[in-house]
């Protein structure tokens, strides 16, 4: 899926023409029978991850799919992104498993009721917005990281447990019984859309593959074989109860607070980069538009209620999302359907989703990596700037070896950096005489830390007449770096008994000067105005 409007990036969003097998999205109406059947497979998916990510996190596996109820209920209830799909995840656990670890449980629970309530105030303070700031080669290496990590997670599932009892990788009849298998599902994803869209093609491959293996007597692990496998105890299941209220029992004291805050600011920062992210891209799959601050709340009201609940808190998928969007799912009733039948596994139909063989939900998951890399980020060479390249690579291997939110810091971080190293010499001056022998530099460019040194030597105060004006029209004040090289550029003409005058600056910029103001002459009349962001766009 492409974020990049330039001429030489496709629009298709997953980069081939419609004839490939990798055309996995389909930017279809909205339809109740679409959201449900789309809503079942997610579910279906659902469900292993969340176990895995509360076996990650070090909490009991009813935690992790009692977090995926509660998420995706009240975020598809009222988040900001119909079709998006939330719940337990990887990036949530993995700040978790350290906190439980060295504190207990009821310490997580804790945490994740201070996580939503920063989520929800970063909602009504209108922060959300601020995600459409990220560069579109950060969001590229997010969603080539992502795809890879997604990737590299399923692995694990071709791994049993060997007579040492350590995980070892599968050999002989059953890794060929399990490549087969995932190759049959991949195969029903990729065709049965050239014969029918009437049902979505994930359901339908995991439908398949489960009665196959049922019918054929196939020896391959299950869902139920994975949670036995994981926990150690051959008696596991899935079968569970409805979340019950609980406030987390931790001493209220500093003590308590200072243990959870700092995971907590951690948490809610994971929580909104990797929601935010998935929302912009869900928002180009679609071709529509979420409301970022509205997501931030939902996303904190969810969040609170799984701390009062016993749940491990979550946030949006990208890999369910993708599953959603390519199976037709549009509405909210998308997500509402995910996480009511998820919960009506736990409670009454366990046997019937113990029976589904983890090979076809890892055929579902590498189907979601194909539609996920963005395939033509491979002949971007010479078609883009050589740093969007490199900050394309470094955000994609951040997100595979760290997290998330660190590679969209880093990402954007670099391309700060890069914008501010190819600006510095962007600032220029043309002068001209006015009739009183007044001499008159117009600056075109952005006054900044990096620009700084290449303003001041721009002028020629010892050379220049005793009236210089500066206009302003053309180019813009940014930082304390800026104001400084007004101040000793007017410093500079006032020791050799020269006026220094500024025209053309905005009121924002105006605000920003000291000494120079008082220094001045300031046309203010004819200023512009400037806006650097909009709630509006949240």
């Amino acid at each position: 899926m492409s974020f990049f409007g330039a001429a030489q990036w496709t629009k298709d969003p997953l980069a081939f023409p419609p004839q490939s097998v990798f055309d996995l999205i389909r930017k279809s109406n909205f339809s109740p029978g679409a959201d449900l059947l789309s809503g079942l497979t997610v579910a279906l998916a659902l469900v292993p991850e969340a176990i895995a990510f509360a076996f990650v996190a070090g909490v009991d596996p009813i935690v992790g799919l009692h977090a995926a109820f509660i998420v995706g209920l009240i975020t598809a209830i009222f988040g900001g992104r119909p079709g998006m799909i939330s719940g337990a995840t990887g990036a949530i656990a993995i700040v978790l498993v350290a906190l439980v670890a060295e504190h207990g449980v009821p310490y997580l629970f804790a945490a994740v009721v201070m996580m939503g309530l920063l989520q929800v105030l970063a909602g009504v303070f209108h922060l959300g917005k601020f995600i459409r700031m990220v560069p579109h080669p950060v969001m590229l290496g997010f969603v080539n990281g992502l795809a890879i990590v997604i990737f590299l997670a399923q692995l694990g599932q071709f791994k049993t447990i060997g007579a040492d009892g350590d995980m070892d990788w599968m050999q002989g009849t059953p890794l060929y019984t399990m490549l087969g298998l995932v190759l049959a599902t991949m195969a029903i994803i990729i065709l049965l859309p050239k014969l029918t869209r009437a049902v979505p093609a994930s359901l339908a491959a995991i439908v398949v593959v489960t009665l196959a293996v049922s019918g054929l007597g196939l020896e391959t692990p299950s869902i139920v074989d994975y949670l036995r496998t994981m926990t150690g105890n051959m008696e596991a299941s899935l079968k569970g109860g409805l979340p019950q209220f609980s406030i987390p029992s931790v001493p209220l004291t500093w003590e308590t607070l200072r243990i959870i805050t700092p995971y907590a600011v951690v948490l809610a920062a994971v929580g909104l980069i990797e929601s935010l992210l998935t929302l912009t891209l869900v928002d180009e799959l679609t071709e529509t538009r979420g409301r970022g601050n509205k997501e931030c709340i939902a996303q904190g009201a969810a969040n609170l209620t799984c701390g009062f609940f016993g749940a491990m808190g979550g946030c949006a998928m990208i890999g369910q999302s993708m599953i959603n969007i390519n199976s037709g799912g549009r509405g909210r009733l998308s997500g509402i359907t995910a996480a009511v039948v998820l919960l009506a596994f736990v409670l009454v139909a366990s046997p019937v989703i113990e029976m589904v063989p983890v090979a076809a939900l890892v055929g579902v998951m590498f189907m979601v990596v194909l539609g996920t890399f963005e395939w033509s980020s491979l002949n971007i060479v010479n078609k883009v700037p050589v740093s969007d390249v490199f900050v394309v690579v470094l955000v994609s291997a951040v997100t595979v070896f760290t997290d998330l939110a660190m590679a969209v810091f880093v990402g954007v971080i670099v391309s700060a950096l890069v914008f501010a190293w190819k600006h510095a010499k962007v600032i220029h001056a043309f002068t001209h005489w006015e009739q009183d022998g007044t001499k008159v530099y117009s600056l075109r460019g952005p006054l900044f830390f990096g620009s700084a040194k290449s303003f001041s030597e721009l002028f020629d105060p010892r050379n220049d007449p005793d009236n210089v004006v500066v206009e302003f029209e053309h180019a813009r004040v940014s930082d304390h770096s800026a104001i400084e090289a007004i101040d000793n550029l007017a410093d500079r003409y006032l020791k050799l008994g020269k006026t220094l005058h500024l025209r053309y600056l905005s009121p924002d910029c105006l605000q920003l000067l000291h000494k120079a103001r008082k220094l001045v002459e300031v046309n203010v009349i004819q200023d512009p105005f400037y806006h650097v962001a909009d709630d509006a766009l949240g």
